[in-house]
């Protein structure tokens, strides 16, 4: 028996009926599973450490990858530079490419949340008030017969799409899946963002020394040039070797405003990713002694790289969406049913109405299903299964490069130890030909020009050594990006869910 209020049926049931028929929907199209982490044990054919005794080398501090090892969220600050760590704060604070992401990244998440929204019924309440005359030819639509009246109006209305075959809670997950590839492309845009700070400090300063064993390189050469015009004017020299000095020294100084020029080109380059313009950034000078060179290094695991790089996490996302919207497009081939309640109340006065004024009520269910469409709807989700196909695929290009960056920074870092084994030894050697060229010169054995070639030799040492110096850094550091750059250890990041 139907239960009533007062003389009219009651639609509590008729919603409740409602309910459980949905709750007992499906939900078609894939259930999205993230795809399982490559069987791969290493990242390159032999996984070779980066050293082994027969690389050590005085003055070359040996690093040592750590399997496993995790990565800390604040990486760049195992360099120990305070002005490093100022330059990242910098751009971590007013860098407009990371704001940008953030911002996109909270649209994502509220259009996520909106949707969300669309699996609860809707409630609209509405009020209305009129002041009407019914023409004395026609009855009036009062009891009373009273031709002129005021009619107020309330009413509640509540709208319901049941999700039977589960299109909303498709929508739904497109969006959160949406929403989280937003997060970890600005967890890319963070990492870059660092990771390009870094290097550009570290190349900077790699510069700067360059261009300082460069200067004093261009003075030895000078000095020489003086000695040979005076040997010259002594008639011990010919022209010839006058003209082959200056030769030396017109190269020498060659180098020097090439090297100025990228030291500006770097300084400029963290001004921009600072958030500041080049003319009113104040960048101090860096030099490669400020840097300390981290000795332990992670290296995580194969099964677990796919885990911790943001763009390998936002072609999953993607490929979580483009799943969900191929159940959108099939779901959107079914049935879709409405269902409308309206419940309400007029009277010719406020009063009667809050108290007791005549109510009404309807109950409204619709049943919709595509006929005939022209063949949109099937092609529709033929492009959804393609879509699908395309992420499939990118996001296995994606986890190939991934693992092709780590490799190639761990090639990196091993040509870096064994260029710089090579540049200290030479740096050595000039270092230990020039003390036995000046002690000639003061016993009077050898001309100062040998001092001076033995000066120059060093110097230009000193030059490729600060080159090795700084790749090493600069891969140092792409390592850590290779691998995710942490940021799973940082206390800021909030996963959307």
């Amino acid at each position: 028996m139907a239960s009533t209020i007062g003389n009219r049926p009651n639609p509590i049931p008729w919603a409740a009926a409602a309910l459980a028929f949905v709750l007992s929907g499906c939900v078609v199209g894939p259930n999205y599973h993230t795809p399982e982490a490559p069987t791969v044990t290493g990242y390159t054919p032999s996984d070779a450490p980066l050293t082994s005794a027969s690389t050590e080398s005085p003055g070359v501090a040996v690093q040592r990858l750590s399997l496993g090892a995790d990565v800390p969220g604040q990486w760049w600050t195992l360099f120990g530079s305070p002005a490093l760590n100022a330059l990242v704060a910098r751009a971590l604070s007013a860098n407009p490419d990371l704001t940008s992401a953030q911002a996109a990244l909270r649209a994502a998440r509220e259009t996520y949340y909106a949707q969300r929204a669309a699996v609860w019924p809707t409630v609209d309440a509405s009020y209305q008030v009129s002041r009407q005359e019914t023409p004395s030819s026609l009855a009036s639509i009062l009891s009373s017969n009273a031709d002129l009246f005021s009619l107020h109006t309330a009413q509640v209305t509540v709208s319901y799409t049941p999700d039977l075959f589960g299109l909303t809670r498709r929508q739904t997950e497109g969006a959160l899946a949406q929403a989280q590839a937003q997060q970890f492309q600005t967890e890319a845009v963070y990492l870059t963002l660092t990771s390009n700070v870094v290097v550009a400090a570290i190349t900077q300063a790699g510069l700067q020394d360059q261009a300082d064993a460069t200067a004093e390189l261009i003075a030895a050469d000078r000095k020489t040039l003086d000695q040979m015009r005076a040997q010259l004017a002594a008639g011990e020299l010919s022209p010839a070797d006058i003209a082959t000095q200056e030769a030396v020294v017109a190269q020498a100084e060659q180098l020097l405003p090439s090297l100025q020029k990228q030291i500006a080109q770097q300084k400029d380059l963290l001004a921009d990713l600072t958030g500041q313009y080049p003319s009113q950034a104040e960048l101090e000078d860096l030099r490669l002694a400020q840097f300390d060179l981290p000795i332990d290094l992670p290296l995580s695991l194969p099964s677990k790289l796919v885990e911790q790089r943001p763009d390998v996490q936002a072609a999953d996302a993607n490929l979580a969406a483009a799943s969900a919207q191929l159940g959108v497009a099939i779901a959107s081939r079914l049935p879709n049913v409405a269902l409308t309640a309206d419940a309400g109340g007029e009277a010719t006065s406020l009063s009667r109405l809050l108290s007791n004024g005549d109510g009404f009520w309807a109950l409204t269910g619709a049943v919709v299903q595509p006929v005939f469409d022209a063949g949109g709807l099937k092609h529709k989700q033929r492009a959804a299964e393609a879509a699908l196909d395309q992420a499939k695929a990118q996001y296995h290009s994606t986890v190939l490069s991934a693992f092709q960056n780590v490799a190639d920074t761990l090639a990196a870092l091993q040509a870096d130890t064994s260029s710089l084994r090579s540049a200290a030894a030479a740096t050595r050697a000039a270092q230990t030909s020039l003390a036995l060229a000046r002690g000639q010169v003061a016993a009077g054995e050898v001309s100062v020009l040998a001092q001076l070639a033995a000066e120059q030799a060093y110097d230009q040492a000193m030059v490729t050594q600060a080159q090795a110096q700084g790749a090493r850094l600069a891969d140092t550091a792409a390592l850590y990006q290779a691998l995710g750059g942490g940021w799973w250890n940082r206390t800021e990041t909030v996963a959307v869910r």
